[in-house]
């Protein structure tokens, strides 16, 4: 077995000699799933884009190119150089200068001027600056949460590298066992929903899948992560994240607090993502004086750790296993998780929560993939009678509503989650208000959702063809209509409950606190009002209570409770989910390309998850199991 020194002394030798003799290989190391080429003379190597597209085919490895740190010029002139080669109709709005990796980050409003044509102004800015440049769309909205994520990730440049590396040599690693079997073990949200959590493993690696918390539950609010398989946990090679929702990466940082020394893959609107919400539940936990299994400092931990991937990027993450992220059309960098195993000994896909229909925001799941051996899929309603209405309905349904509501004098309460049910209702509100189909009312957005949105203008290209063309081309960027208003304070709250007719869109979306509360504790008893629901309303939960036709609830008010009478209207809007509902697991399951040998059930109440799965068998004749939490299936 070579050691990592000598993968890389070898790798070395081998990279030297396919490069032209005048370029000098200074160091060569790899960090995190990528092989890094240090040279004193980056602006050959980025005269000739050839050279590392034919380097990552022959070495079958992903390929960087960084200046060795003595060659970099100083960021002010390097800044002054850019500006120089970079039309200025490119507005160039900000620039993040690396010095641990030799990269500089250039934000413009136009960022395919700053690339040129096939790179050719980017190689340009190389030859000039020593630095590598990597170009990325100034946001239309400010986030505060990506501007804290990027400020801090500055801050341990270092340590950042040493983990780097320290992966890096870790998935490079002679591959020892002679045995070849791959296993799923279950360690959560099997025939249940909540607290999502897979072990993948292989006699060289051992890969978590998802690792949620049941926020709604006291005795099953965490995965079995105290199981045998799993113990210790700085055993594990990786975690990879399907998206950033709390039942599926609320329980991340805790792994850290508990040895957990690995990196966490996901794209990058699920590592913002996840940093905003789980930063909201430790504080609104800690406000309700719930018990926190981790605190903030835990949280910063996991984003030192975090290695993003876009979707398709093929990516070794361990000796044996590859791993490539595909779109899931369920929230913002939602993806279905890919892994090929050996060198095509094996290929499984875990779907974790994902839509197979059009949305406003995002196109329908993947299912083509190269080779599928067995597929996991959620089972959210898997039911034979959980069919939803199309989403073309939905709207309609909302427009209606809304419309009947303002023409008599109300207000349109809707509680929704900050991450995408929010997204999808603005998207529908603003069309219809500039196409007059609905009058000019103000629509309000309270708690999370604002901070969420400007999340989802950073990242345009996670967004469909059409919200994309109307956004680049049509200049007409939904997310910054007139009509929506921020609101900052329990004043304006007052202001708008007080006001004329409007929509307020707040959390949370079960009605399990959040500021909603406090508009239907305001709104709650006059019937001019509607309450509209467009998403899954948990047992238990208040929204689950009113959906039902409780006409008084109680709500907590200054730490005393008082009864509130709910007169106003109360319509639920289904459609607007993020799942697939019956019809969609099933088409999938038709559509899907290579049809796989086997599928698992998970991510649904019992019921559902038996059910789809012996209807998927009865159909498509596919071995199918729904299993159960804590076993394990052997596929190969």
């Amino acid at each position: 077995i070579l050691s990592v020194e000598e993968v890389l002394f070898e790798l070395k030798r081998k990279v030297q000699s396919k490069l032209p003799p005048d370029i000098n290989v200074t160091g060569l190391e790899f960090e995190g799933p990528e092989l890094v080429i240090y040279t004193d003379d980056p602006t050959k190597v980025a005269d000739d884009g050839e050279i590392i597209r034919n380097l990552a085919k022959e070495l079958r490895k992903r390929v960087v190119v960084r200046p060795d740190l003595k060659v970099l010029a100083d960021p002010e002139s390097a800044i002054l150089k850019i500006q120089e080669v970079v039309p200025k109709e490119a507005v160039l709005t900000n620039y993040h200068f690396d010095g641990e990796t030799g990269e500089v980050q250039i934000e413009a409003e136009k960022p395919g001027l700053v690339i040129g044509r096939h790179g050719a102004t980017l190689r340009e800015i190389t030859k000039l600056i020593g630095w590598t440049p990597k170009v990325v769309r100034t946001p239309p909205v400010r986030s505060s949460t990506i501007a804290n994520i990027k400020d801090y990730l500055r801050s341990v440049q270092s340590e950042r590298k040493n983990i780097l590396r320290t992966v890096g040599r870790k998935i490079h690693r002679d591959i020892a066992s002679k045995d070849q079997w791959v296993r799923i073990t279950t360690l959560g949200g099997c025939r249940e929903v909540g607290r999502s959590c897979m072990l993948l493993s292989t006699p060289e690696s051992r890969i978590i899948i998802d690792c949620g918390i049941n926020v709604g539950s006291d005795d099953s609010a965490t995965p079995y992560l105290y199981v045998p398989e799993v113990y210790p946990l700085n055993q594990i090679d990786a975690v990879v994240l399907t998206h950033a929702h709390l039942d599926h990466a609320g329980l991340v940082p805790m792994l850290y607090k508990y040895g957990y020394e690995g990196p966490i893959y996901c794209t990058p609107p699920t590592r913002d993502l996840f940093v905003l919400l789980q930063l909201d539940y430790i504080e609104i936990a800690g406000r309700e004086g719930n018990r926190l299994p981790y605190d903030s400092g835990m949280i910063r931990e996991a984003l030192k750790h975090t290695i993003t991937l876009n979707y398709g990027d093929v990516t070794d993450i361990a000796p044996d296993t590859k791993l490539t992220m595909h779109n899931a059309g369920h929230i913002l960098g939602s993806s279905i998780a890919h892994f090929h195993i050996g060198d095509g000994l094996y290929n499984v896909a875990f779907t974790g929560d994902y839509k197979f229909e059009r949305t406003r925001l995002f196109d329908p799941a993947v299912c083509n993939f190269p080779r599928l051996e067995t597929l996991v899929t959620e089972a959210t309603y898997g039911g034979t009678n959980s069919i939803q209405p199309s989403r073309k309905e939905a709207e309609v349904n909302l427009i209606k509503v809304v419309k009947e509501t303002i023409n008599r004098g109300g207000k349109v309460v809707i509680p929704a989650f900050s991450v995408g049910r929010s997204q999808e209702v603005m998207v529908v509100l603003e069309e219809a208000i500039r196409k007059k189909v609905i009058d000019e009312v103000p629509v309000c957005l309270d708690g999370m959702i604002y901070e969420a949105t400007a999340i989802h203008t950073t990242y345009p290209e996670y967004l469909n063809n059409d919200l994309r063309d109307l956004i680049f081309h049509k200049g007409i960027n939904p997310f910054l209509a007139e009509c929506f208003v921020q609101v900052e304070s329990p004043k304006q709250r007052t202001e708008i409950v007080e006001g004329p007719p409007c929509v307020i869109l707040a959390t949370s979306g079960m009605l399990n606190g959040g500021p909603v509360i406090e508009y239907l504790k305001r709104l709650g008893p006059d019937e001019k009002n509607t309450l509209v629901i467009v998403g899954y309303q948990a047992e238990g939960t208040l929204g689950r209570r009113i959906q039902k036709g409780w006409k008084e609830v109680p709500l907590s008010v200054d730490g005393k409770t008082q009864t509130v009478k709910i007169n106003l209207e109360v319509t639920t809007v289904d459609g607007f989910s993020g799942h697939s509902d019956r019809q969609q697991l099933m088409e999938y399951l038709r559509r899907i390309y290579p049809k796989p040998g086997r599928v698992l059930t998970n991510h649904g109440e019992e019921g559902n998850c038996l059910d789809l799965a012996s209807s998927i068998y009865k159909r498509y004749r596919i071995p199918t199991m729904a299993p159960m939490n804590l076993e394990t299936i052997r596929l190969i």
